[in-house]
């Protein structure tokens, strides 16, 4: 049986799909797989097959609520070996979460007033007045890389803040409607609670636009 794991994991591109598998949070699709390795799904789906035979990924029909086809989706097996690529455990642990929050039915609402209540309390601690430093402090202290400009076309005064970097994207991609919605609630939170501003707009990782936040400010940017 070693010897079949190990002549499986021989092949550099089987190797390449197990330590995406290893090191997510999530069960990913064959087209997922594809997409981040830049091959075609049916290939994926050959040796994800040979990788399932030795025991080393398991798969599971995944129901959506729609006519069809299920989603398969792929995982490592039970006692396949990390090989060092594990995730970290915080990582781990909110992938956990988002899965039992979706099996428990939580919704866009439940992830907004989730993220609401942290940012409220994320606003609350900051010294400065301004909402859109209070909220670009804590976007990058979250790791969002955010970039603040000028809304165009909007409203004057109206600020984007786009997110170059997003610490949650991978769980984001599993759970977009939960993650985004945390997001986006854990901005409103920020705004509301040091007050002089709104957020106006929100984009998601499943709208056309790159993920941002439009915040519509009611004073000057200074500080106390």
């Amino acid at each position: 049986m070693e010897l079949a794991v190990l002549k499986a994991l021989g092949d550099e591109t089987r190797y390449a799909m197990y330590r995406e598998l290893a090191t997510s949070t999530a069960a990913m699709s064959a087209q997922e797989l594809a997409d981040r390795l830049g091959l075609h799904a049916n290939t994926v789906r050959l040796h994800l097959e040979r990788l399932r035979e030795v025991g080393l990924v398991d798969v599971q029909p995944v129901h959506r609520g729609t006519v069809g086809r299920p989603q398969h989706l792929y995982f490592l097996g039970a006692g396949a070996p990390g090989l060092g690529f594990d995730p970290p455990a915080h990582a781990l642990l909110a992938g956990l979460l988002a899965a039992l929050s979706e099996r428990m039915g939580a919704d866009t609402l439940d992830a907004a007033d989730t993220g609401r209540v942290w940012g409220i309390e994320a606003g609350r601690r900051t010294r400065t007045r301004s909402c859109l430093r209070a909220l670009e402090a804590e976007l990058t202290r979250l790791g969002f890389e955010p970039a603040v400009e000028p809304a165009d076309g909007e409203h004057e005064g109206d600020v984007r803040i786009e997110f170059l970097h997003c610490p949650f994207r991978e769980l984001a991609e599993a759970y977009p409607e939960l993650v985004c919605n945390l997001h986006r609630g854990l901005c409103e939170g920020v705004v509301d609670a040091v007050g002089g501003g709104s957020v106006e707009e929100f984009s998601t990782l499943y709208d056309p636009e790159p993920c941002h936040v439009t915040v519509g400010v009611g004073y000057p940017d200074s500080d106390s």
